[in-house]
């Protein structure tokens, strides 16, 4: 686990991230957008034609000098250049608070020379989405801005606005992430039948990941799993996908691969997340993560009727307070992706949310159950779940936690899974 450092103070951070200069040196010009007191004086670190305050405690990484590292967006730091195609992500991360993201767009070939007024980004309009995003398109600095945020947005809009625009940015050059060659999409090697494919259901081995994998280490993977999780959005998904679209989800399927789409939204109020949902209105804040999820689901290609899986991470059950409002949110979100045409499932800790639902009386359930229980064992019918409950083919066992394996010469940190459910 890394720990954040203040920049300035860690040789470590110092070694990987940009040069940065004082913001006392450089002074923007004086606008109606002045910094915050909690940005004045900080450093700034300069991309491209972009120049963005560093706050207290932030770190701040190239992502073109350092291709693997993971775009997490549950811890604070600045992430600088195009994500790698296999980054060295843990198997999951849920939550987010506040980070930025600063992409290229255009050509980096030749030197520029801005005419844009500095303090542009205090002025363009910036646009919220309901995952806890807010982007800030500035191809003015040549750049693309997504910052993230968990319980204060108002800390990352003081950020983004506070940022400058340079008066010109040297040519730089084209960063080569080192990946195996992509698949050769005629190799029809481990393509199954057509019917196993449109079978609502599937059995064998699955693995989860925080970031879909480059399209090569699935190609590679494939004859160790039948398989894959993907996290398809939600307010709490913790990590960056520079690879997952729709045609990396035509692709992974024409591998043979089934899918487990998951939809990472706002957490239990009592747990230790930053995104939770309101108690007072669980319904509607599940209601309107299934819209959201079905949405996504939609943008990446994967029809109606097939599965969308809540992600609800483990709580303290015993207690009324968390309880309750679960399942009001779970029976919300079930309700209305069944009424979108898609199939409503749920992953959750065998010790909470899945025993809860199980429990449950008066609540609308999901159809499908993904859940964790990391005794090692692959076995996925047990006693710890009633013989009725989600039975047959609807059940997903995370029997392992998070570690790295390796097939095909490509290492992935992943859980392990046994599947007998419902899946893309």
């Amino acid at each position: 686990m890394r720990h954040a450092a203040v920049l300035g103070l860690s040789l470590t951070v110092l070694a990987a991230a940009p040069v940065v200069t004082a913001a006392a040196g450089t002074p923007a010009p004086r606008s109606a957008a002045d910094p915050p007191a909690a940005l004045s004086g900080r450093p700034f670190v300069a991309y491209r034609g972009l120049r963005i305050p560093v706050p207290a405690g932030w770190e701040v990484h190239r992502l073109d000098r350092d291709p693997t590292r993971c775009v997490r967006f549950d811890r604070r730091a600045i992430y600088l250049g195009r994500p790698g195609p296999q980054a060295d992500c843990p198997a999951r991360v849920v939550d987010r608070t506040e980070a930025v993201l600063v992409e290229p767009v255009g050509d980096a070939s030749a030197r520029r020379r801005l005419w844009a007024r500095p303090d542009l980004p205090a002025r363009v309009p910036l646009r919220t989405t309901a995952d806890h995003r807010i982007e800030m398109p500035l191809p003015e600095a040549g750049v693309r801005v997504t910052g993230t945020y968990g319980a204060d947005e108002q800390a990352l809009r003081d950020t983004l606005r506070a940022s400058r625009i340079a008066g010109a940015w040297p040519a730089e050059p084209v960063p080569r992430h080192g990946t195996p060659d992509a698949p050769d999409e005629d190799d029809e090697e481990d393509t199954p039948e057509e019917a196993d494919m449109n079978r609502p259901w599937a059995t064998g081995k699955g693995f989860d990941t925080c970031a879909a994998p480059a399209l090569a280490s699935m190609a590679a993977w494939r004859k160790a799993y039948d398989v894959a999780n993907i996290y398809i959005g939600g307010a709490a998904r913790g990590c960056a996908q520079p690879n997952l679209d729709a045609a990396w989800v035509r692709t992974v399927r024409k591998m043979g691969y089934r899918l487990i789409p998951t939809y990472v939204g706002p957490q239990s109020p009592c747990s230790r997340y930053r995104v939770h949902f309101d108690p007072k209105d669980a319904a509607g804040e599940g209601t309107r993560a299934a819209r959201d999820a079905v949405r996504q689901a939609d943008a990446l290609g994967i029809p109606e009727g097939k599965p969308i899986y809540y992600d609800m991470e483990a709580y303290d059950s015993r207690k009324d307070s968390c309880r309750k409002p679960v399942l009001r949110f779970l029976d919300a979100w079930s309700r209305e992706v069944a009424r979108l045409d898609y199939v409503p499932g749920v992953y959750s800790s065998i010790a909470s949310g899945v025993r809860d639902l199980g429990k449950a009386g008066d609540i609308t359930k999901p159809d499908a159950i993904w859940f964790a229980r990391w005794d090692g064992e692959p076995t996925i019918y047990d006693d710890l779940l009633e013989e009725d409950w989600w039975h047959p083919h609807r059940r997903i066992k995370q029997y392992r936690g998070g570690h790295r394996e390796r097939h095909g010469g490509v290492t992935i940190n992943v859980d392990s899974n046994t599947v007998d459910g419902r899946v893309y």
